[in-house]
C-alpha cells in the first residue's frame, strides 16, 4: 500500500498486478481486505473512515479510534518502541525505519498526507475501545441492545473457510481461527478467533469460555521477542487512556 494514495487508488493499481495463483489454489496474506474497504466505499458513498465512524464506532460507544488522530488526543498516542537482539529496546526514531522496500514511522497516526483509509490496516484505538468490539463479536453481533451483525453472521465469519487451501491454518472472514485444523499449540480453546497489528498487539475472542484478550505492546521489531504462540501477534496503535 502507497500511503500518500487513497484506498481507490492503490486498489487501483493492485488490479494491474497479476495474481500468485488461482483463486483457491492456496492461502496468501494479501490486500483482499483492502480491496472490500474500497467496495464499501463505492456501495455506501462514504469514504471508509465516516462509514466505519457511523456505523461501527458510533452504535458500540468506541469514542476512541480513528485512522488519524484529532489534534487534540496526538498526546494521548502511546509511544512506540523497538527492539533488536544486539540494540535491545529502544525508543522508536523520529526518522522511518526503511527495511528494503518496506518504509514505516510511528507518526504516521498524525502526520502526512491522512488520506490512507485502508480496509486492512492502520485504525488507532484504545484498549477499552477494541474490548468493547471484541465484546460484542463474543455477544454475537451486538453491544446491550445494539445490534450490527446476525448471530449467524458472525457464525460466518468466525468459520474457517481455507478448507484445503490452508491445511495447517483456519481463517475465516478477518480472523485467524484456532484448533480447528491441529490441536491448540498452547492453552485456549477449540474455534477461539483471533488477529493482531503491526506494533505487537493483538486480540483472542474464545466463546468456549466467554473470554476476551486485549494485548497491546506498542513494539516493532520485535526481534527474538516471540509471543506469537501465544497471541498470534499481527494492527493497532493505542492511545492511551
Amino acid at each position: 500500500m502507497v500511503s500518500d494514495g487513497t484506498i481507490g487508488d492503490n486498489v487501483r493499481r493492485l488490479a494491474g498486478l497479476p495474481l500468485l495463483f488461482n483463486p483457491g489454489e492456496r492461502f496468501e496474506y494479501s490486500l483482499g481486505v483492502d480491496v472490500l474497504g474500497y467496495l464499501v466505499e463505492v456501495v455506501s458513498g462514504k469514504s471508509l473512515d465516516e462509514f466505519f465512524r457511523t456505523r461501527i464506532f458510533e452504535p458500540l460507544g468506541m469514542k476512541d479510534t480513528y485512522f488519524y488522530l484529532p489534534d487534540d488526543k496526538v498526546n494521548r498516542l502511546a509511544t512506540a518502541y523497538t527492539w533488536y537482539p544486539d540494540k535491545g529496546l529502544g525508543r522508536f526514531p523520529d526518522a522511518p525505519i526503511v527495511e528494503g522496500s518496506f518504509v514505516y514511522s510511528a507518526d504516521y497516526p498524525y502526520r502526512g498526507p491522512k488520506k490512507l483509509f485502508a480496509g486492512g490496516a492502520g485504525l488507532n484505538s484504545t484498549a477499552a475501545d477494541y474490548a468493547r468490539f471484541c465484546q460484542f463479536m463474543l455477544d454475537g453481533g451486538k453491544v446491550g441492545n445494539t445490534r450490527l451483525l446476525s448471530r449467524k453472521s458472525v457464525e460466518l465469519m468466525t468459520t474457517d473457510h481455507l478448507g484445503k487451501a490452508g491445511p495447517d491454518q483456519g481463517f475465516g472472514l478477518g480472523f485467524g481461527i484456532d484448533g480447528v485444523k491441529a490441536p491448540l499449540g498452547e492453552l485456549g480453546s477449540g474455534g477461539e478467533y483471533n488477529w493482531g497489528g503491526f506494533f505487537y498487539t493483538a486480540f483472542v475472542i474464545d466463546p468456549n469460555e466467554q473470554m476476551i484478550t486485549v494485548f497491546m505492546a506498542q513494539l516493532h521489531p520485535a526481534g527474538d521477542l516471540n509471543l506469537d504462540r501465544l497471541f498470534h501477534v499481527l494492527a493497532y496503535q493505542a492511545i492511551i487512556d
